[in-house]
């Protein structure tokens, strides 16, 4: 476990990796743009012999991405997707099984169906809310159950504690968390079990939508240091420049996490009384079905949300369209309010009716909401729909 100080978030994302540069005492800690480094003798350096294994501003920010994650150490990457690959390629080998979330980002779902399994590693996509059908899936060979807890894009949510603990009670089966959604500030994936948690830190650790990038921590020092030697070998680092701008990020993730939250929660309500939208999906409604889980593992909602108009697909999309403050691009976390269409762009290769049965309508539109004041997003849907249905009617 992480020996970090006992601060209180706004303190740690500050000071985790409060490190000054001995010739200047720059207080920002500095970008390390450098491909190698000298030896102090043959063979000798002070650490870091060359950067697709370590580099100091990477290191910077994987102390301060292990301090909230309560680890001791973190992995970064070049992206999200990079972090979840190496992770595969580091602990798995072939004819290994994995559970995965059957509502999870897209990305994930090619990555198996595309890439890995064309090296003999098997798996399964099972509702993992569901703690019978995760016991079903199981085999002798599985070596991994792989979840996303708030999932992307219908905000299911998975019961980590107790898939933890059923995974566990089976010999060899880590648990890995896609905690991208929450950032361990809202949702501490390791705390409550699971053996790997995973960020996107493209998204909320970064939140200015200035970098990509992903990360790994674990409580595991040997799983971690295979992580970091496959790493190496893949060459899959996060680039220095990133790494730095991300530790700027980071420093303002509790302030900005609060304000996401509440923004989130005045944006879901003010849609769910409206009479052109059909359903809302948001942990933080009293109509969310599973509101209670997320009371118990989560500290707050979170700031994503889906929705749904009472209005055909291609109404819906025209509303998305007219909208002209909330910004239609792919991504989330970020202080821009960001909408997209999952069917068209996130979740585009899975067939429509998988789509249909998972929840994924071609009407269903994801809000990613940022830091604007809700009333001026609110304003924007309100003028968005008058110009597609000429008003709430």
């Amino acid at each position: 476990m992480s020996d970090r100080p006992a601060f209180q978030p706004s303190t740690l994302v500050i000071h985790s990796n409060r490190v000054y540069e001995s010739q200047s005492n720059s207080i920002l800690f500095p970008i390390h743009q450098t491909a190698t480094y000298v030896h102090e003798t043959v063979g000798v350096t002070k650490g870091y012999g060359y950067s697709r294994g370590a580099n100091p501003t990477v290191n910077a920010l994987e102390q301060s991405i292990a301090a909230i994650e309560g680890s001791v150490s973190a992995l970064c990457f070049r992206s999200g997707m990079a972090a979840i690959s190496t992770l595969c390629l580091a602990l798995l080998k072939a004819k290994d099984h994995v559970i995965l979330s059957e509502v999870i980002y897209g990305g994930t779902t090619r990555l198996f169906q595309q890439v890995l399994g064309n090296f003999a590693v098997d798996y399964t996509f099972v509702d993992t809310s569901d703690l019978a059908a995760i016991e079903q899936a199981i085999r002798p060979n599985t070596r991994m159950i792989f979840i996303e807890t708030p999932a992307n894009p219908t905000l299911k949510l998975t019961d980590v504690k107790a898939v933890a603990e059923l995974a566990h009670s089976h010999e060899n089966i880590l648990v890995a968390v896609d905690n991208t959604f929450l950032t361990p500030l809202l949702q501490n994936c390791l705390a409550l079990g699971a053996d790997i948690s995973m960020l996107s830190t493209t998204k909320y650790i970064d939140g200015h939508n200035a970098t990509i990038g992903g990360s790994l921590a674990s409580h595991d020092e040997t799983n971690m240091e295979r992580l970091r030697f496959v790493r190496k070998i893949l060459g899959t680092i996060q680039a220095p420049f990133d790494a730095w701008l991300t530790i700027q990020g980071i420093k303002t993730l509790p302030a900005r996490l609060a304000m996401h939250c509440s923004h989130a929660g005045e944006v879901a309500e003010w849609l769910e009384k409206h009479p052109r939208v059909a359903k809302v999906y948001y942990p933080g409604l009293e109509s969310f079905p599973q509101r209670e889980l997320a009371k118990k593992q989560q500290s707050a909602f979170g700031g994503m949300l889906a929705f749904e108009l009472n209005a055909s697909t291609d109404e819906s999309l025209r509303f998305m369209e007219a909208l002209k403050l909330c910004t239609c691009a792919e991504s989330l976390g970020s202080v821009e309010t960001l909408i997209t269409n999952p069917a068209t762009a996130s979740h585009c290769d899975l067939s429509q009716e998988l789509r249909d049965r998972l929840g994924i309508s071609d009407r269903l539109i994801r809000l990613s909401v940022g830091l604007e004041a809700p009333q001026d997003l609110i304003a924007d849907f309100e003028q968005a729909f008058e110009v597609v249905f000429g008003g709430a009617k």
